[in-house]
């Protein structure tokens, strides 16, 4: 029998309870994809990472309870977190490398987690507005299309009031659908929706403000920014775009540490 150490940490949060869950399992060597598949699927997270460590290198992939992704940045901060604080805590820098062959570097500062991620850039596609608002069951100012589709809105009001048609979402030709606007506390807010990856809302959603931060940058002439994902757990986000990468900052704390026994 193998035993596989587990962490469960929310990400995003000072809180327990609240941000975004993850499972970490770090690896002396990648198990086959099918178990690290089960394995998501028993956590029933919104992802579940795995890591290894070779040649003084840090391997990361990510699972969702339906199927691998190439990024994710909530999970990202809590493999980040249980390295820094349990496995090797006189480390303040680490670099990730992904599967799609990315370099995450992530840094901590304080009691702040930070990562640079690839920043995704969105193209107006405002003749898909009915379309969109016909899911969404609510018409928004523009709608936009880069690695997720992107529907802007007025007022955070808008946001929380949203309940969409999730049989309508599946058919979409989207891997994840965000909705955001201006803040009332903060420069803006969000929400996301990804059926298709067997997640009908996320918590807190990193991938995502890889997309957001430069929208809403050059909205608000601004490079530096607080965010908050207005799900149920909710979320805060501290913000920078520049240019080509975006940082992604956050708190994290441990829910919960096991084993796995395969």
């Amino acid at each position: 029998m193998k035993k596989i150490k587990i962490y469960q940490v929310d990400a995003f949060t000072e809180k327990l309870f609240n941000g975004n869950s993850a499972a970490v399992c770090p690896l002396e060597s990648w198990l086959d994809d099918s178990t690290m598949q089960d394995i998501a699927m028993e956590n029933n997270l919104s992802e579940t990472t795995f890591f290894i460590i070779k040649n003084s290198k840090f391997y990361i992939r990510f699972f969702t309870p339906k199927v691998e992704i190439d990024l994710a940045g909530h999970p990202t901060l809590a493999a980040a977190h249980i390295i820094f604080e349990n496995i090797f805590p006189d480390l303040t820098k680490i670099q990730f490398n992904t599967k799609k062959g990315d370099k995450l570097n992530v840094e901590r500062k304080d009691n702040i987690i930070s990562m640079d991620f690839p920043s995704n850039k969105s193209t107006a596609r405002n003749n898909l507005l009915k379309k969109i608002s016909s899911t969404l069951r609510s018409y928004p100012s523009q709608f936009l299309v880069g690695r997720y589709a992107l529907a802007i809105y007025k007022s955070q009001k808008d946001i929380t009031s949203i309940k969409p048609n999730f049989e309508i979402m599946q058919e979409l030709p989207y891997d994840g659908i965000i909705i955001s606007a201006p803040g009332n506390n903060c420069d803006f807010v969000s929400r996301f929706f990804a059926p298709k990856f067997g997640i009908l809302e996320d918590p807190v959603t990193g991938s995502a403000h890889c997309q957001l931060i430069p929208y809403w940058s050059k909205y608000l002439n601004k490079s530096k920014m607080i965010a908050e994902q207005l799900s149920i757990r909710g979320g805060k986000l501290y913000c920078e775009n520049t240019e080509n990468r975006v940082i992604i900052g956050g708190n994290a704390v441990t829910y919960m540490i096991g084993n796995i026994f395969l």
